[in-house]
């Protein structure tokens, strides 16, 4: 048979699946891959019950049902004072992973360039590898995760046309302040780029930290295309609900790359996703809680350990340095975990193209029960 397409030639597994392959060989406590073990909201299972036995079951919309366009709409104008129309600004995809596929398609052309910082989400290689793009990556430098200005400003040519930012930020649990986004917008405004705004831990912050997001700042909202899901906010990542918001053009754009891959997203989902997006401010209080709960217990617990790193802000990870610990790399380190503290962890060095710094670093997802947090703790305990 002749051969696969070049495309692809270079891709390998998603270093998260291989790590949840990993922990269930070894029956390792799984801190890896970010998903929580434990369900959503009654409430949001109840409504999407409530659609599917109201007859919302047959193809929706391309673009996404009305209702959980305009509920987005909706709480981007709430919120951030954001004006995205529904009719012609809003798109409903399966998860904010296809969004990004859709908008790097829909936009890059082959040669084309496009910033991504590293530390970054493995999704955005891929997505620009596709479309024929050229990834050029410029490091958030441990241990704040920072920008190095002059190393921004040399990433950029005339052959930049994008560049993507992923606030709050995974895998670090960065929550970009005022001053480093306009640093961003700045770049882009002089060198006419768009910027991909990947937002899916928007609502996850904590100790009184604010998302900003990209669009909100002068001149950014026509080059910027805002994407978000519902599935950290709800904690149902296996609904896969996302959407993606640009101006018009770009909008058009995206709907035809989607409307050809996936067409549509699930109907019932998308309806109870649209009412829980109405009932956000009297659901994120309780939601935010929970979660930093859970981020001061493990943290506390990994201090116990003797691992010493600043508490992130936001999303439900942390990046914790193993130097203290092992002269190992990220990737032997986190194999010895799995195989002998029965502890699955992310390697990050699998998220950078340049620096080496990732490998001093594990990933931890907090996003578990109190128990399995509490159980991970104990089998490290041998460290």
């Amino acid at each position: 048979m002749k051969d696969t397409a070049l495309r692809i030639g270079g891709f390998k597994d998603s270093i998260f699946g291989v790590i949840s392959g990993l922990a269930r060989e070894h029956s390792a406590v799984n801190l890896g891959q970010g998903f929580p073990d434990f369900d959503g909201p009654e409430w949001l299972k109840d409504v999407a019950y409530k659609k599917m036995q109201e007859g919302h079951n047959q193809y929706a919309p391309f673009a996404g049902t009305i209702h959980l366009r305009e509920e987005v709409s909706n709480y981007y104008n709430k919120f951030y004072q954001l004006n995205y129309k529904a009719d012609s600004q809003v798109t409903v995809t399966v998860g904010a992973t296809e969004a990004i596929y859709v908008a790097v398609m829909a936009l890059i052309n082959p040669g084309d360039e496009v910033i991504i910082f590293e530390p970054f989400y493995d999704s955005y290689l891929t997505s620009i590898t596709m479309a024929g793009g050229i990834p050029v990556p410029v490091t958030l430098h441990a241990p704040d995760f920072t920008i190095d200005r002059q190393e921004l400003a040399k990433a950029v040519s005339s052959k930049t046309k994008m560049l993507i930012i992923n606030n709050p930020h995974n895998p670090t649990g960065k929550v970009w302040s005022r001053e480093e986004l306009l640093e961003i917008a700045a770049v882009a405004q002089k060198h006419d780029l768009y910027v991909l705004s990947d937002e899916p831990y928007e609502f996850l912050l904590f100790d009184g930290a604010k998302h900003i997001p990209l669009a909100t700042l002068d001149g950014m909202f026509e080059r910027t295309i805002t994407i978000s899901s519902a599935a950290k906010t709800f904690g149902m990542t296996g609904w896969k609900i996302g959407w993606l918001c640009a101006n018009k053009k770009v909008t058009n754009a995206c709907r035809l790359v989607h409307q050809f891959l996936t067409f549509a997203v699930a109907t019932p989902l998308q309806e109870a996703v649209a009412e829980g997006l109405a009932r956000l401010p009297e659901y994120l209080p309780g939601f935010v809680k929970q979660y930093q709960g859970k981020r001061n217990l493990f943290y506390q617990e990994l201090k116990n350990l003797g691992f010493n790193f600043p508490i992130p802000r936001g999303t439900f990870f942390m990046m914790v340095p193993i130097s203290q610990k092992t002269q190992m790399k990220d990737v032997d380190y986190a194999m010895k975990l799995i195989k002998e503290f029965k502890v699955a962890t992310v390697p990050p060095s699998a998220f950078y193209l340049k620096s080496t710094e990732g490998e001093k670093y594990l990933r931890f997802c907090f996003a578990k029960k109190d128990e399995t947090l509490k159980q991970a703790a104990l089998n490290l305990k041998g460290l």
